[in-house]
């Protein structure tokens, strides 16, 4: 199978999928395709209710679309500092990849949106790295060489790409915001490519 880097991310109102859209096109820059997927929401209810395939967006992961990734970037919105429920239910289904060691030494990266700028982007960063961490995955971030996080008034963390949406989800991406929602899929690529010895 040819090597791809996993943009798994849930996206209630658009903005985390126009995120991962931009960290996709970061990917391909680093010479690797990127593969969308999203999560399906969680049901309130103790019986399915929603498609088993989307009506629009990317197709929903499956386990083998995780355990094939060469790096994964993981995006969620913010929900009080931390992921949204529907990705943490999925993350929560991966304990057979966990107990194979699947996911250790692979690169991975993690992006936000929230409606305030001080709206918990970076604790939700630091969690969404948690599950990484117990898979043994390598956590990339986006390094300081990249000026937009010296320059940013949006989002942008060192932790992860992010998105300042604003109070109604209708902020467009900012200039910065897109340059290193890209930076980080470029090192994801990139960081993947040197670990199998593609430099």
């Amino acid at each position: 199978m040819e090597p791809y880097v996993l943009v798994l991310y849930y996206s209630r109102t658009g903005s985390i999928a126009r995120l991962a859209r931009q960290i996709a096109m970061g990917c391909e820059k680093g010479g690797l395709p990127a593969r969308l997927r999203t999560v399906a929401p969680v049901s309130a209810v103790s019986e399915a209710t929603a498609p088993a395939v989307p009506d629009e967006g990317a197709p929903y992961c499956t386990l083998d679309d995780l355990a094939g990734c060469s790096a994964l970037a993981l995006g969620s919105p913010t929900r009080f500092g931390n992921m949204a429920a529907p990705l943490k239910y999925f993350l929560d289904q991966t304990s057979e990849l966990w107990m194979q060691g699947t996911l250790i030494g692979k690169p991975a990266g993690v992006f936000t949106s929230t409606s305030s700028l001080h709206g918990g982007q970076e604790s939700t960063l630091l969690t969404m790295m948690m599950p990484l961490l117990h898979h043994g995955m390598l956590i990339t971030g986006i390094p300081y060489s990249e000026k937009g996080l010296l320059e940013t008034t949006g989002g942008g963390t060192p932790y992860g790409a992010s998105h300042a949406a604003g109070i109604n989800n209708d902020t467009t991406l900012s200039d910065t915001e897109t340059t290193l929602a890209r930076a980080l899929g470029e090192r994801l690529a990139r960081t993947a490519r040197q670990l199998a010895g593609r430099s």
